[in-house]
């Protein structure tokens, strides 16, 4: 089926910035509040949010075969379940709504009204029911810093590294949308020179610099993917920042791996980008440092020239870029990495999420987490307002941005923002700043 949605010369009759995230190229998913306090499913170009369940009311989605209710939900579970077919029909449907020469909808104000939303008049939701959630560990250059600091540089990668997608199942139930606050946690930490572990909050509070992508209803028990088919039941990809307590993760990892360190938030970007929108932008992975084992073998161009960017924004204070970095860098691949995941047999559904880990580049200014950019603490990071950070404080907000761009057109993922607030208080009710 022709993905005629992602055509680079087609325009659309509403406004869109020219260096929007969103063009008509894009067409991401998610689900949002409306001006009316309902939940619908959506979609956005440009600064306009587009409400599908209304769109698909009107008929404008006529001789595509979906429920009358598909867009009509508080998730995309059921609309992921159906399938790359449907949502390779819906997104061109959908661009050919907007197109700068179909008058049908841009000429009906009476449909306009109902169908479109300024960004200021929606609140966007967590996009998916996350039933599971597994955290991969899939940058070379960030296994290699890590192993560097904690063991030494001949012994960075552990023997398995270069041979399996590393990865550990995580907690979907404190996966948030971008702009919920996350609080400080509290736990068990060992301090420098002591024997005895104490109880408090953690004092190494860092950012991750991920992308997830989420599933589509993919197997069942007992039946592993291919990896030549492993695309196929991938929906598409948001930021993700995976919140971690440094200091709480190095006491309690061993021998089982991340527990408190990475459960108590998640942030992760609002829309989701299709695979399909970021065809146009498929580049080399990495070359395998060995040769790996036929069942992960992945044939043509397995990763994506996505430009990501951290800043910390102090509170009232302008924000600093302190990392730029780029989905590329991955070793391991999503198709690899959702292959490793069912080897075994373990099933897949819609909407679980899968996080790539921490991507870091090769160069200092290219590192995922401020673990690596202060060198554990070692080398603060300056900020714009003359102030230091090793890990994040108290009020600060970390921002992750991911765009695409080539020959003229961008395709981008918006933003994920999460302010730290200090530790829970139950007799204070705390307000983001």
């Amino acid at each position: 089926m022709p993905l005629s949605a992602n055509n680079p010369d087609r325009k659309s009759w509403l406004h869109v910035d020219k260096n929007s995230d969103f063009p008509i190229q894009n067409i991401p998913f998610g689900v949002f509040l409306t001006r009316d306090d309902i939940i619908t499913i959506g979609t956005r170009i440009g600064d306009t949010a587009i409400d599908l369940g209304a769109l698909h009311q009107l008929g404008y989605f006529e001789g595509i075969p979906l429920t009358d209710d598909i867009f009509l939900q508080d998730t995309l579970n059921d609309f992921i379940a159906d399938g790359r077919k449907t949502w390779r029909l819906v997104r061109n449907r959908i661009a050919e709504i907007f197109d700068a020469e179909n008058k049908k909808l841009k000429g009906s104000p009476k449909h306009k009204e109902v169908v479109l939303f300024r960004l200021d008049e929606i609140e966007m939701q967590l996009p998916v029911q996350i039933g599971d959630y597994t955290d991969f560990y899939s940058s070379i250059e960030h296994a290699t810093n890590v192993g560097t600091m904690f063991r030494d540089p001949d012994n960075a990668l552990l023997p398995n590294w270069l041979h399996i997608p590393v990865g550990y199942h995580g907690r979907s139930s404190s996966v948030i949308p971008s702009g919920i606050p996350v609080h400080r946690p509290q736990g068990q930490t060992l301090p420098a020179g002591e024997t005895q572990p104490v109880f408090g909050p953690s004092k190494l509070i860092d950012f991750e610099l991920e992308m997830a992508f989420i599933t589509t209803d993919a197997n069942d028990l007992g039946e592993p993917i291919p990896i030549e088919e492993a695309e196929e039941y991938i929906f598409g990809l948001v930021l993700f920042n995976d919140w971690s307590a440094r200091d709480i993760q190095k006491w309690e990892y061993v021998p089982l791996g991340p527990f408190l360190a990475k459960s108590f938030a998640s942030s992760i970007s609002p829309w989701i980008v299709t695979l399909d929108a970021l065809e146009p932008y498929r580049v080399e992975s990495p070359k395998p440092l060995k040769k790996q084992l036929d069942y992960l073998q992945q044939k043509g161009k397995k990763s994506f020239d996505i430009n990501l960017e951290v800043s910390i924004q102090p509170e009232k204070a302008k924000e600093t870029i302190v990392s730029r970095s780029n989905f590329k860098y991955m070793y391991w691949s999503m198709a690899q990495q959702l292959t490793h995941h069912t080897i075994n047999g373990c099933p897949i559904n819609s909407g679980d999420m899968m996080g790539s880990g921490t991507i870091s580049g090769p160069t200092p200014d290219s590192y995922g987490s401020m673990l690596e950019l202060s060198w554990r603490g070692e080398k603060p990071v300056k900020l714009k307002d003359g102030s230091e950070r090793k890990f994040i404080n108290d009020y600060d907000t970390v921002i992750m941005r991911g765009h695409c761009e080539k020959d003229g057109t961008r395709i981008g993922f918006g933003e994920v923002k999460s302010q730290l607030l200090p530790i829970f208080n139950p007799k204070k009710k705390d307000k983001a700043h």
